[in-house]
């Protein structure tokens, strides 16, 4: 895992200081070699110690291995032939930048939702009587996907993408039964509600938004986790729908492993799908 990305992924749950510390690292990766740890906690108005301890908590034994860390991932960022700032205007290197924001927010992304977590929420699925799924605007898109596949699998799930239409299925959700809402910044005031009114009815609940601190998560049962940064705007966008799916794929292919009956439900509809399509 890179370092920078490491640091990246990690930042919103820092201290004010090891943000600043983050913050540096990230903005000035290439003028780095330049800065002992002395230096560099001058530069930021800090204790050295606070610049060791940052690299202890990242797995390094100190400074000097982060440093020659970030400078050999540099090293080779330079012989794959970065694409400049703005990501330029040739087609293979619009391309290219894309694909490698799209891979770093995979990684990102696995780094906050460890396989532990989506191990839990595919057990949660797995057993489920009922699912529910919700996502608004491009977040609907993902749940209308993610339904249907567990459905695929055995899983009596349906998705609503108007939290108005999704309350009679919500009412209907109680003690075994599973909400799971994807909301990028977890912040609309009617997919909370839902949330809320599913686990006092007794349902479970997996919420899936970016990794930043938002209400949703903090109420969920599970919270899944994406990560994406970008400096444009719109290829972070791209990058963070990539990393969302790339998610609720591993999720599904989770559940795909750990129960045969999933295998043979899915095995069954693919048949049946084929004789009504080659009657």
């Amino acid at each position: 895992m890179s370092s920078l990305l490491k640091i990246r992924a990690e930042r919103d749950q820092m201290s004010a200081i090891e943000r600043r510390i983050a913050d540096f690292l990230l903005d000035n990766a290439h003028l780095l070699r330049d800065y002992s740890s002395q230096q560099l906690a001058s530069a930021l108005g800090i204790s050295q110690s606070s610049v060791v301890k940052f690299s202890q908590k990242l797995g390094f034994k100190g400074y000097p291995d982060l440093k020659y860390s970030i400078g050999e991932e540099l090293a080779r960022s330079d012989s794959d032939g970065d694409a400049p700032e703005g990501h330029g205007n040739g087609a293979d290197t619009v391309a290219d930048a894309l694909w490698r924001a799209k891979s770093a927010a995979q990684e990102e992304t696995a780094l906050v939702s460890p396989v532990a977590q989506v191990n839990a929420a595919a057990a949660l699925l797995s057993g489920a009587a009922r699912v529910l799924v919700h996502g608004r605007g491009e977040d609907g898109l993902h749940a209308t996907i993610f339904a249907a596949r567990l459905a695929q699998l055995g899983i009596a799930a349906v998705s609503h993408s108007d939290a108005t239409l999704a309350l009679p299925a919500l009412s209907a959700l109680g003690a075994g039964d599973v909400l799971v809402v994807l909301s990028e910044h977890g912040g609309h005031a009617e997919t909370l509600g839902l949330v809320r009114t599913a686990r006092t009815n007794g349902a479970r609940a997996i919420t899936v938004t970016r990794r930043s601190a938002n209400p949703l998560r903090a109420c969920a049962d599970i919270a899944l986790l994406v990560s994406a940064h970008d400096a444009e705007p719109h290829v972070e966008a791209m990058a963070f729908r990539s990393a969302m799916q790339h998610l609720l794929d591993a999720l599904v292919l989770r559940l795909w492993q750990s129960d045969r009956r999933h295998r043979e439900h899915f095995t069954q509809t693919r048949e049946r799908l084929q004789l009504l399509e080659n009657p």
